[in-house]
Parts: C-alpha cells; sequence; structure tokens
C-alpha cells in the first residue's frame, strides 16, 4: 500500500482579504499560517516519509520548509523537499489579484459558473499571436493526472507527503477516486488541513485501475478545529453524519449486517466522546437507524441535547449480510470461495446468500436522505445529526460526490468517525464535503 498525506499550505495574505491566487506568487503567509505550519508538522512528526513533495509557489513552500523543519528535528533520515510545478494551483489568468467580491461583480455569470458548475468555466488567453480557449478546472485534472501517473510507481509501498493548495488537492483527491472533475466545489479544504489517500499496491499509474481509499478528509483537528467552519453567507444545513461506536462482533471482525449487536464498553466509550464534542454543537433533530448498536450511540450523544428528537428509520438499517452474519472472513471463504474476492473487488455485482444487494441498500438509503433534507429544509432545520452503519455512510458519500457503486470501497469509516457535508447554498444548492472519517479524540 502507498500512503499518501495532502497538506494544504497555511493562511496567506490573500486568504486573509478573500484575494484570488492562483498561479500569481505575491502572497506569503501569515503569523497564523506559519504557527498552523508548525503545527501540522508536530501532527505528523510520527510518521515516517520516504519523499516530500511541495508546489513552487512561496505560500505552499513556506508551509512545506516549516513542516520539514520540524520533521527534522523530531525525526531521522527525512527525505529532502521536492519542487514540482504539478502541485501548482490553478491557473484563473483573468481574475489573479482581484477579490472575490470584484470577480462576482464584475464577471456574474463566469463567477455563477464557477460555484456552480467549474468544469464549464472558460476562459480566453493569448498565447503568442493567437487566442486560445482554456478550461481552468479540466486542465488542473489532467495536470493531477499527471502527477499521479507520474508518483505513484516511483513509490509503491512507501509513504510520501505533499503540500499543495485548495484547488490541486481536491482535483488530486478527485483524479484518485474518479470523482467528476465539476465536483470540485463539493469538496473543502481548509487552510494547513490533512487529507490521507491509501493506495492498493498495483501502482501502475493507471488511475482506471487503481484502488484508492480516502482514510480521512480535511483534517482540522491538530489546529484545535474539529468541525471545519462553515462557509461565509452559509445558508443551509449541516449534516453530521456518525458511524456507530464498536460492537463484540467489530471487535471480532465478525459480520453484522443486520443482526442486533449492541454496544460493547469501547463502543459506549467512543460514542460518549462523541456526546462530550457535540454538547456545545446545536443539533436541531437526530435520525438513527433502527438497529441497537446506532440507536444506542444516538443515544449516548444525545444526553446532552434532551429536547432534540430521536426518529428510528429503518430505511438506515446495514446491509443484510446474510449467510455471512456472525462469520469472520476466513469462515466465508471456505463457505462462499470467492465471494470476499467479488465483494471487494466488484461489490455492485454482489448479493450475499439470502442478503442483499448494493443497490437495494442503496435504493431505501437514499430514498430515506432524500426524505429527510426535504423536511430539514421545509422546517427550516440548521444542524442534524444521523447515526447509522459502514455502508450507509459509504452509500450517502458516493450519492454526494457523484460516484457509481462500484467506487463504495473508496470511503473509509471507522467505528464512531464523523463525516460533515453542508448545504450552505440551500436547498437547489451543492451539497460540499467538509470532512470525511473524523475520529473524535478524547
Amino acid at each position: 500500500m502507498t500512503r499518501v498525506i495532502i497538506v494544504r499550505h497555511g493562511q496567506s495574505t490573500y486568504n486573509t482579504v478573500r484575494r484570488i491566487q492562483g498561479h500569481l506568487d505575491e502572497s506569503e503567509l501569515t503569523q497564523k499560517g506559519r504557527n498552523d505550519a508548525l503545527t501540522v508538522g508536530r501532527a505528523i512528526s510520527s510518521m515516517s516519509f520516504d519523499a516530500i513533495y511541495c508546489s513552487p509557489l512561496k505560500r505552499a513552500k513556506q508551509t512545506a520548509e516549516i513542516i520539514h523543519r520540524e520533521l527534522n528535528a523530531n525525526l531521522d533520515n527525512i527525505p529532502p523537499l521536492q519542487i514540482t510545478d504539478k502541485l501548482k494551483e490553478i491557473h484563473l489568468p483573468l481574475w489573479e489579484g482581484m477579490l472575490s467580491s470584484e470577480v462576482k461583480e464584475k464577471f456574474p455569470e463566469d463567477y455563477k459558473l464557477w460555484q456552480e458548475n467549474p468544469d464549464k468555466l472558460r476562459m480566453f488567453i493569448r498565447d503568442g499571436e493567437t487566442t486560445v480557449e482554456y478550461f481552468p478546472i479540466l486542465e488542473l485534472y489532467k495536470q493531477a493526472t499527471k502527477f499521479w501517473q507520474e508518483i505513484l510507481p516511483q513509490h509503491q509501498n512507501q509513504t510520501i507527503l505533499l503540500v499543495a493548495h485548495s484547488c490541486i488537492n481536491r482535483c488530486l483527491i478527485q483524479a484518485a477516486n474518479q470523482i467528476y472533475p465539476g465536483y470540485m466545489q463539493h469538496l473543502h479544504q481548509s487552510n494547513c488541513c490533512i487529507n490521507i489517500l491509501n493506495f492498493a499496491e498495483s501502482n501502475n499509474g493507471n488511475l482506471n485501475q487503481q484502488k484508492v481509499e480516502i482514510e480521512s478528509f480535511n483534517q482540522t483537528q491538530h489546529m484545535g478545529e474539529f468541525l471545519p467552519s462553515l462557509r461565509p453567507n452559509h445558508q443551509g444545513i449541516r449534516l453530521l453524519l456518525v458511524r456507530h461506536g464498536e460492537t463484540d462482533w467489530n471487535q471480532q471482525n465478525k459480520y453484522q449486517g443486520q443482526t442486533d449487536i449492541p454496544l460493547n464498553e469501547n463502543g459506549k466509550l467512543q460514542s460518549q466522546k462523541v456526546a462530550d464534542f457535540f454538547k456545545d454543537v446545536s443539533i436541531d433533530k437526530v435520525f438513527s437507524s433502527s438497529l441497537l448498536r446506532a440507536k444506542q450511540t444516538a443515544e449516548i450523544i444525545l444526553q446532552h441535547h434532551q429536547n432534540v428528537n430521536l426518529e428510528l428509520n429503518d430505511g438506515f438499517k446495514e446491509i443484510i449480510h446474510g449467510l455471512w452474519e456472525g462469520k469472520v472472513e476466513a469462515e466465508i471463504e471456505q463457505e462462499f470461495p470467492g465471494g470476499l474476492q467479488q465483494w471487494y473487488e466488484t461489490p455492485e455485482q454482489v448479493k450475499m446468500p439470502n442478503g442483499e444487494s448494493l443497490q437495494q441498500v442503496w435504493q431505501r438509503t437514499i430514498e430515506v436522505y432524500e426524505s429527510i433534507l426535504d423536511t430539514a429544509f421545509t422546517n427550516k432545520l440548521n444542524s442534524i445529526l444521523i447515526v447509522a452503519h459502514g455502508v450507509i455512510n459509504q452509500i450517502l458519500l458516493c450519492h454526494i460526490l457523484g460516484l457509481s457503486a462500484e467506487y463504495f470501497w473508496n470511503f473509509r469509516q471507522n467505528n464512531c468517525c464523523l463525516n460533515v457535508i453542508d448545504y450552505p447554498k440551500g436547498k437547489n444548492g451543492s451539497p460540499v464535503v467538509q470532512a470525511i472519517n473524523i475520529k473524535v479524540k478524547g
């Protein structure tokens, strides 16, 4: 497995005033940006890296240098920084140096396109004597794809660190996970956030054949910000999506499905940590799978929200594993040879013996989810908590990011992890994934 840690640069002087940066190299880190870069270095100082790459632009290079110094102070044999243009930020030649408000005023249609369909944004730039049609996001996506094709074969079964920018980071994650370029605004990158991708061993550089997992996305805990901040002019809903706490069957690696196993003591402790974190977080409504392990998790979380209603829903129950339930993988492989391999490689084609297919679970999950969103927008709720299961959460993340069932395994969901999805522009706006698989620390 190749493990890739992706960091966005620290706060820059342009970030503070919401000025478009792109390829411009005039801004540099603020003092907060430098402090946060140091914090990132400390947060990852227990990791061993085989290579470190960064963008040549000043704000990313300064961040990488601070992280590199901190790693050198704590670890031996830290590799040198390698600067590559393939980690450069998006090029927006007509907008760079302008305030976002100025772009919105002078280019209203293009700005709207940038926010809603960034893959369709085009600019006309001079190339010598000719005018060239240029699609910024599509070009950046190609740049990200070329980076993976070049880098992955060089670092099989290694750990590498990338320090770059908001848009290129998102395109790197999209290209690795086959997320269409037009979904770029569905993903968010906070300054000095941490993302972790795991690539399977066959790193031949062909992303169409590459198995990848998002271990976590947009981590900001190391900076004292567990929940990413709301975007400016947020007018919609924040959805907090949690997987249930640990059970004995989780601990024993048994397939649970709809067998109604309760939380074990560790699962209760995990749920309590989430409850303590959510103590001062506003929650308007809670929905949970009706299975005991999810219901118990939700009830523990709600101990500090006595006036919030808990609604149980069968549509969020875990996939029925049928005859696999109660068995560990060795037993399943013995009784149903080849079944597990098919489940992990082509989950969209599997229907477990006496169980459900992924398509069946997908349909009931999305129906319930869309119904909840309609209710939330109608009643003008601000914050919703959903407590469900690994399969359900993975389906929802695929749905939100436009992925089909074949990419189901691209999202890791640990027990009691938190995912954050915002609808900042209301019912008719696009969802924004703010965080994936974040572990609450006690």
